[in-house]
């Protein structure tokens, strides 16, 4: 089996302009006579690799904590898009991927409004980018409240460089972090041949 850390790392990763940025503090060191390692973190909930629950453009959405969790693991498609994705190519594009899609782009993979609405009815179970956003900034709120409105949960900020276009298992699990609508997670892909070509498995 072929594991892809689709991950990045979160104190190195970009920060969506305005955001807090990420640090890290070493609270106890056995360097200076302490007994051990301890260290603590302060994060934006969308910094790094993450997942954006509906409360993020929704008043009264779910937040992270409440969502279900099938939508973070099961079957998924890896395609690479060029440019900025419309509704025309996500129609095309859907008659071959799984209902879990995660579009590569160079970090520019950006969906338009036309995207987000065909995707939205088309009863996605996630969507994914390898961009710091799923929308460029003259679309965010409309894309988001595309996607979160229908209960798409949305994975930003991919590191898919390394992973060829294709069907995966994916497993990409928010921190329960309760009344907050992302967290950031450890998103990773799973290829083997005999599970991936098993009917069943895409069932």
């Amino acid at each position: 089996m072929t594991i892809y850390d689709i991950s990045r790392e979160l104190f190195s990763a970009d920060v969506y302009p305005g955001d807090p940025i990420p640090y890290s503090e070493r609270v106890r060191r056995i360097d200076t006579g302490d007994e051990h390692n301890l260290s603590a973190f302060f994060t934006g909930s969308h910094s790094g690799t993450h997942l954006d629950a509906p409360r993020h453009f929704i008043e009264d959405g779910d937040t992270i904590d409440r969502m279900s969790l099938e939508p973070f693991i099961g079957p998924c498609t890896v395609v690479t898009v060029d440019g900025l994705i419309t509704g025309a190519q996500v129609e095309e594009l859907l008659q071959k991927s799984q209902k879990r899609i995660l579009f590569r782009g160079d970090s520019q993979a950006f969906l338009d409004r036309s995207a987000a609405f065909v995707l939205a009815d088309s009863g996605a179970t996630l969507v994914g980018t390898d961009a710091i956003s799923i929308a460029s900034e003259l679309d965010e709120r409309a894309v988001h409240l595309e996607l979160l409105g229908a209960g798409i949960p949305v994975l930003e900020g991919l590191f898919l460089d390394d992973v060829p276009d294709g069907n995966y298992l994916l497993i990409a699990l928010p921190l329960k972090l309760r009344g907050l609508e992302a967290s950031p997670c450890r998103a990773v892909l799973l290829k083997d041949v005999s599970l991936v070509n098993s009917p069943s498995f895409w069932e």
